[in-house]
């Protein structure tokens, strides 16, 4: 089983949560014997091709024409990944799927799903819909069209949690019999505190406590209304550092907002984090919140968990489902400063009440959020859509499985 995996971030290349998604799925996969090709985009400093946790990865660089708009952007990434991928394939035997995360691949895979008249298999990790709470203006009612679209071509369709599924049916009217809900996991020893790599008194003096966030820095996840909930909490524990970690566009609106709460001294953005520094501010956290408006799972939540950091979340999206309230975290309402400030202050004054709901959260990773069972299920899905291949008669335009020879010898200095 040979499957062609795109995406767009893989790391080094972490903008969200999707890269350490498809990291750990293609490791996972690989174990279970199936060979797994990416093709994703470059970063500086990281070799085109190379081979990691048994994967092929390779990774490609959209034309340097210097536009600053992100749909054309996302049109030569799409070039680009065909222009590496038709040689690669065509060097190899029999593929049985193509995989595509997210609408930023949905060019690339469509073409390679009717060139090599292949299934194409869609993980939808969020909706421009959910993200934006509505459609409101050209740029996303084109992305939810792009979004519908690939829904529409793929074979199968897998989002990651019970929430994602009734929003597709909702928002592209997919069929329940096309939808597969697989959860995402994590890997616990990639969580593991550091030894002495990093400074505690680099984030916060001695007797403070430290209340963590992490991830990217957009409206939906909800950061203004952690900053709302601040005064509140200092009010109760005077003696607390809130970290956010991370950039994106909603950081300088972020800052003012501090500013203008009077609380800018208390909150530490750190901007970007590597592992180890993230690892290190989990171990160090007395509570981790993630108040996200929209969240279509919340792998952030999963990742203190497994760190062993108490979280406290709003009950929205995937995060409603991956938490139990009361008994391996804390749950609210969303949007509401109240809320989330109360239940901060509660772990924070109950370290023992916060020892028991990070001890339970432990034991659920281990028992419920396992890689190899999710790289299970998403076989599961491959070995369907093979089955189901061959009872259907691919339409035939005169295609052939080779290229001619000049493309081939275009693009074959990468196979």
């Amino acid at each position: 089983m040979r499957v062609a995996m795109l995406s767009w971030e893989f790391p080094p290349k972490n903008v969200g949560g999707l890269a350490r998604h498809v990291y750990d799925l293609t490791a996972a996969l690989t174990r279970q014997g199936v060979e797994v090709v990416v093709f994703t985009c470059g970063a500086p400093g990281v070799p085109e091709v190379e081979e990691i946790n048994g994967a092929k990865i390779h990774r490609v660089h959209p034309y340097a024409n210097g536009t600053q708009d992100f749909i054309t952007w996302v049109l030569q990434f799409n070039v680009a990944l065909l222009e590496r991928a038709f040689p690669v394939m065509q060097r190899m035997p029999e593929f049985t799927a193509v995989h595509a995360h997210d609408w930023l691949v949905a060019w690339a895979a469509r073409a390679l799903k009717h060139a090599y008249r292949l299934p194409l298999v869609a993980t939808i990790h969020a909706t421009e819909f959910g993200r934006n709470n509505g459609l409101h203006n050209d740029t996303q009612r084109f992305i939810s069209s792009v979004e519908w679209w690939l829904a529409y071509e793929a074979w199968h369709v897998i989002v990651c949690s019970r929430y994602m599924e009734n929003e597709l049916k909702y928002v592209f009217q997919i069929p329940g019999d096309k939808l597969s809900v697989i959860q995402n996991g994590v890997e616990p020893q990639n969580f593991a505190p550091p030894a002495g790599q990093v400074s505690r008194e680099w984030f916060a003096a001695p007797n403070e406590k430290i209340v963590f966030w992490v991830g990217r820095l957009v409206r939906e996840k909800g950061v203004q209304v952690l900053l709302a909930a601040v005064p509140r909490i200092l009010s109760q524990h005077p003696n607390t550092k809130f970290v956010i970690a991370g950039k994106g566009p909603y950081e300088q609106e972020l800052r003012r907002y501090a500013e203008e709460l009077g609380v800018a001294d208390r909150v530490y953005f750190t901007g970007y984090i590597d592992d180890v520094t993230r690892n290190a501010l989990y171990n160090w956290a007395s509570v981790a919140v993630f108040p996200s408006l929209y969240e279509p799972f919340g792998l952030v939540a999963l990742e203190a968990m497994a760190a062993g950091t108490p979280v406290v979340v709003t009950d929205t999206g995937g995060l409603g489902e991956i938490v139990k309230n009361g008994y391996d975290g804390l749950k609210c309402q969303p949007d509401n400063a109240d809320a989330i400030a109360a239940r901060v202050a509660y772990l924070l004054g109950n370290p023992g009440c916060a020892e028991g709901l990070k001890e339970r959260a432990y034991r659920k990773i281990l028992n419920e959020c396992n890689w190899d069972d999710i790289a299970g299920e998403t076989k599961a899905v491959y070995q369907k859509i093979r089955q189901n291949r061959r009872q259907v008669n691919w339409p035939d335009f005169g295609q052939t499985r080779r290229f001619p020879g000049k493309v081939y010898q275009l693009f074959g200095r990468y196979a």
